[in-house]
Formats: structure tokens, C-alpha cells, sequence
């Protein structure tokens, strides 16, 4: 009987403890489509409708299965949890080409060039560069080109 009152529990304190991550933190979309809306539920007006799967957002507040959250052009807007991943993506930024190198070294061979507005899957980043995966493509990317890479 105690057995049972034990498990119970900790089977009803997992959503509060999933709550409790700490924020902000990166997640990535992973729906084809999702709504940011002006408040956390349905019953709110949607804001932006973004259709990029992959594209990061910075979470910053957690309300029950809600996620207020920060895009890379600065919008905020709550989303719903389940359609976001932990999985980590960056998106290019800056000015003109991005040089995708073999190594993490200015000096190292060019793989390809990204264009700004792509979005890379985020593989481990280290003194200032970041590996990259683009569509099984991988390489290493300055991290200052990167939206989405080092501490939200």
C-alpha cells in the first residue's frame, strides 16, 4: 500500500517538476507550424504564425504547459509547450556570407557558405565556434554568426 503511495506521487509531481526548469533556456520549433499567441492559452488572439521547423526561440517564463518566449527578431509571445524541442538549432545572422569551415579555425578549409536566415542544427560550441548541422551537412561557424548559441 505505502508502494503504491509513493509511486502515485511521483507520478503526479512530474508535471510540476517539469515546470521547473530553469529559464531562459533554447528550444527549437518543431512543428511545421506554430502559433505565438498574446497570452498563454487558446482563448488569446495569435501574433505571429511561424512555419519554420528547426527555428530557435529563447524561452524565458514557463506557465503550466505554455512557453513565453523571445524570437530571433525580438517578438514575444507565449506558445505551447509540446510543439517546441530541446533540441538545439542557431540561425545565421549578420552581414553577408557565413563561411562554414572543416575545423573551427578562420584558417581551416571552406566547406560551403550559408546565407543569412538559415537555420543549422547546433552541434557542441567552443572558443567561439560552434559545429553545425545543415540538412546532414556539418561544419564549424564563427558562434557570432549564430542566433541561438551560447547562454540564452
Amino acid at each position: 500500500m505505502r508502494f503504491t503511495i509513493i509511486i502515485a506521487a511521483l507520478f503526479l509531481a512530474t508535471p510540476a517538476i517539469a515546470q521547473d526548469r530553469e529559464v531562459p533556456y533554447w528550444a527549437t520549433i518543431k512543428a511545421e507550424t506554430l502559433n505565438m499567441r498574446a497570452g498563454p492559452g487558446r482563448d488569446f488572439p495569435i501574433r505571429w504564425v511561424y512555419r519554420r521547423a528547426g527555428l530557435p526561440l529563447k524561452v524565458i517564463r514557463v506557465h503550466e504547459g505554455w512557453r513565453l518566449v523571445r524570437d530571433p527578431a525580438g517578438d514575444e509571445g507565449w506558445v505551447t509547450a509540446n510543439l517546441l524541442s530541446r533540441d538545439r538549432g542557431a540561425l545565421v545572422v549578420g552581414d553577408g556570407l557565413a563561411a562554414i569551415r572543416a575545423e573551427p579555425s578562420d584558417g581551416a578549409k571552406l566547406k560551403w557558405n550559408a546565407e543569412v536566415g538559415v537555420v543549422v542544427g547546433l552541434r557542441d560550441c567552443e572558443a567561439n565556434w560552434c559545429e553545425v548541422d545543415a540538412s546532414g551537412r556539418r561544419g564549424f561557424i564563427r558562434a557570432s554568426r549564430l542566433w541561438g548559441a551560447g547562454k540564452p
